[in-house]
């Protein structure tokens, strides 16, 4: 059994296009993003947010990771983007103006910025985080040094921390309860990261974590069928989501508790707190830039050629 699950993980990673942290299989080198600067040279931290309109989710979730941010690499300015067009839009018709990771990355170099450490709070490796990195790459000659972070869903050990941060949120359950965690889902094959940690919180020993999603798999009758199989009568309904927003007001707190009751559930909480406010999921964002300082991902292809080169 150890051993399929093992299989299982590492095959939901591959699909997930995820690279697993731990440099121990040749996947990452030291490299130190700081020492290896020289006089001169100016270094500058970018944090990436999707966004929310709503204020009160901002100061808990953004705004608490940036400042944590801040706090571990002290003397490093930390800038920060917005991705969502929509978002920035209507933050800035209330009078609050959000750049996108160009305009960020412009004012950096057009100040002599030489190394950019980039880190995005997106959950998953999908269409947002593939965007950022795309983005990125554009700027790959405008800095002498610039690397991105994961996500917060890329190794199996992320998958393991993510779980028992959220199960220790939640605290004890009682005897035939639940909990439902409904992610917004992508069509992206990044979505194969619901299905892992659907399987991680099983395979931890919190079967009665289930996960689902608005717009993927797994999906609400998915949610419900294993909710039954398992004798479970009543649930805490919460987003598996970096800030709860609209899809979390609307489609959580309305449609899915509507829906859980009308299959025979009693929905006795309803949590309106995305995985941002999370402290120790904040801490793992954190953890993932700080990994990023001091390594680089290796050049996969050079060394397959240099391999080649020493065989032959």
């Amino acid at each position: 059994m150890r051993t399929l699950t093992k299989l299982f993980l590492g095959s939901v990673l591959l699909l997930n296009g995820a690279v697993t942290m731990a440099h121990s299989d040749g996947a990452y080198e030291d490299s130190n993003f700081f020492e290896e600067m020289n006089n001169g040279d100016k270094a500058a931290i970018m944090m990436v947010h999707f966004g929310t309109t709503f204020d009160d989710t901002r100061a808990l979730t953004i705004d608490r990771i940036n400042e944590k941010v801040q706090k571990k690499f002290k003397n490093v300015p930390v800038k920060e983007a917005y991705t969502s067009r929509i978002i920035m839009r209507r933050l800035k018709e209330r009078g609050i103006d959000k750049p996108n990771p160009q305009q960020v990355l412009d004012e950096l170099k057009a100040q002599g910025y030489t190394h950019v450490l980039v880190q995005g709070t997106n959950v998953m490796n999908g269409t947002e985080n593939e965007n950022l990195n795309k983005e990125i790459e554009k700027y790959s000659k405008n800095f002498k040094d610039i690397r991105v972070g994961n996500p917060l869903l890329t190794s199996a050990d992320d998958y393991k921390e993510v779980a028992k941060a959220i199960v220790k949120k939640v605290g004890p359950l009682k005897p035939n309860q639940g909990v439902v965690l409904v992610g917004h889902g992508t069509s992206h094959f990044g979505g194969s990261a619901y299905a892992m940690m659907d399987y991680v919180f099983a395979a931890e020993g919190n079967e009665n974590f289930v996960v689902g999603t608005v717009e993927g798999y797994p999906e609400f009758d998915d949610v419900v069928n294993k909710l039954k199989k398992q004798g479970i009568k009543d649930v805490i309904l919460m987003p598996f989501m970096f800030v709860a927003g609209d899809h979390a007001n609307n489609d959580i707190a309305g449609e899915w508790n509507e829906e859980l009751q009308k299959q025979g559930f009693t929905v006795s909480k309803v949590i309106i707190a995305g995985l941002g406010q999370n402290e120790d999921i904040q801490d793992i964002y954190v953890k993932h830039l700080d990994f990023t300082s001091q390594h680089k991902p290796v050049d996969m292809a050079a060394k397959k050629v240099q391999y080649s080169n020493e065989k032959d």
